[in-house]
């Protein structure tokens, strides 16, 4: 057991430690930093986290990460409000958006079907797809969902629930390795497997 010369240390550690990929040992290390440093700093780096989750909403539209209620992509004029990009989560936004290939917009699911964890299609944002779909603006979706099990499982199950429209569904071209996240997948990659997107009933048959 570890043991902290001061009760407010162990305090910082612990909070420190619950981040995601942050064990005890880099927490003191990051506790001890920030005690170095000018307490401006450590105040402004406070603030803003503080703000951060106090005042970032989602946007009303595509489920993005927003300072307003459409966030900066959806009420872009130059953007193809036609082609919706379908994806699990925000860093698969911001993947695609670095790539600079791709001009419409998003749908951020919040998630993928995945009995195993629980979480099935009433748990994420499917109901609000469809109903951007039926408004009849819409010309293309592209599925752009992790290449695994639970991505090919809400695949199939968008696909079932999106027949009903007159619009063309494709899914990013399998430059993207079998298991791989979007985040972790390179830009020139990433950016020729929307160029280069697939109708999704084509990707059934291989």
């Amino acid at each position: 057991m570890q043991s902290y010369p001061s009760k407010l240390l162990e305090l910082a550690v612990n909070e420190l430690a619950k981040l995601p990929g942050i064990g005890r040992k880099t927490a003191l290390r990051m506790a001890l930093n920030l005690l170095k440093r000018n307490v401006r700093e450590v105040e402004a780096l406070g603030n803003a986290v503080i703000r951060m989750r106090n005042e970032i909403i989602y946007c009303t539209e595509c489920h993005n990460i927003s300072d307003l209620e459409l966030c900066a992509i959806c009420s872009n004029p130059k953007r193809d409000r036609s082609l919706i990009c379908v994806v699990e989560d925000i860093r698969d936004v911001m993947a695609i958006e670095n790539t600079g290939q791709f001009n419409g917009v998003y749908h951020v699911l919040g998630g993928i079907i995945s009995p195993m964890d629980g979480i099935g299609p009433q748990d994420i944002y499917i109901d609000s797809l469809i109903s951007r779909t039926s408004s009849g603006a819409v010309g293309e979706i592209i599925l752009a969902l992790p290449t695994t099990i639970e991505g090919d499982t809400t695949n199939f199950y968008l696909s079932r629930k999106l027949t009903e429209f007159n619009i063309r569904l494709t899914t990013i071209a399998r430059g993207v390795s079998i298991g791989d996240e979007l985040e972790h997948t390179d830009e020139v990659t990433l950016g020729r497997s929307i160029l280069n997107r697939t109708l999704y009933e084509s990707g059934l048959k291989r």
